[in-house]
């Protein structure tokens, strides 16, 4: 891996050091320069978990993925800058409460000073790291997020706070059980081929901004700054391509 040009890719500024603040930028950074994304699975890419392959379209391509490629990846850079670093594999809650099978979601634990719940590759979550023994609410923005501990398990919640009565969501559970990037391979090939998962559904590109988030969801574009939400239908595969561009600078 080329540190260099992966700090570049994702914008950080300086020298990264084996701190809170620097995790807390990386994670940031990343969020902002790199989108959640299933377009290669839309448009007949595979996506094999080869770190070489990863950081060519990640970095190379400057394109995005999903989490197994997000932060399959980010796990690497984290550990080329000296952080311990441990693959966890979650359950993502379904719409009806119930939770999806084991390797599900890939996610990070980073050991400092405390152990830190780290996900560049979950879409619209967290952009800096949670410390995952707090048991209060810790706030980012105008979202709650709550990690409740049952035994050996964990469940990562989430509140939005602009919402009259809200209740706490639950995002995903795991435990911390250290896995292997390769684990997580026939799950990454199930989701890219199978009718019976939702990234065959529909394209999906996202990423964090300034003020809020840009989001592609099949042939609507929906930006959110602050308060304010726009959202417009696109008529064509010609104006999904220039948005696409525009807004993520990917071409496919």
């Amino acid at each position: 891996m080329n540190r260099n040009e992966y700090l570049a890719r994702i914008h950080y500024p300086g020298t990264p050091s084996v701190t809170f603040n620097s995790l807390a930028e990386l994670q940031h950074c990343h969020m902002r320069a790199v989108p959640f994304e299933n377009l290669a699975i839309h448009y007949q890419q595979p996506i094999l978990l080869n770190e070489d392959r990863l950081f060519r379209k990640i970095v190379g391509n400057r394109r995005g993925g999903f989490c197994y490629e997000l932060n399959g990846l980010f796990a690497q850079l984290l550990q080329e800058i000296g952080f311990t670093v441990t693959l966890i594999s979650a359950e993502v809650c379904q719409s009806d409460g119930t939770f999806g099978p084991a390797f599900d979601h890939l996610a990070l634990l980073v050991e400092l000073d405390d152990v830190f719940l780290v996900d560049v590759g979950f879409g619209d979550s967290f952009i800096r790291p949670l410390r995952l023994q707090q048991r209060g609410s810790q706030m980012q923005g105008t979202t709650a997020y709550l990690i409740r501990q049952e035994g050996d398990t964990y469940v990562l919640h989430h509140k939005k706070l602009a919402e009259p009565g809200a209740d706490w969501k639950p995002h995903y559970r795991f435990t911390r059980q250290a896995r292997q990037l390769a684990d997580f391979s026939p799950m990454c090939h199930y989701h890219q081929t199978s009718p019976e998962s939702h990234f065959t559904h529909k394209r999906v590109c996202s990423r964090a901004t300034v003020e809020g988030r840009v989001t592609f969801s099949d042939q609507r574009l929906v930006v959110t700054q602050g308060a304010s939400r726009t959202e417009t239908i696109l008529e064509s595969e010609a104006e999904f391509s220039q948005a696409l561009q525009a807004h993520f600078s990917i071409r496919i």
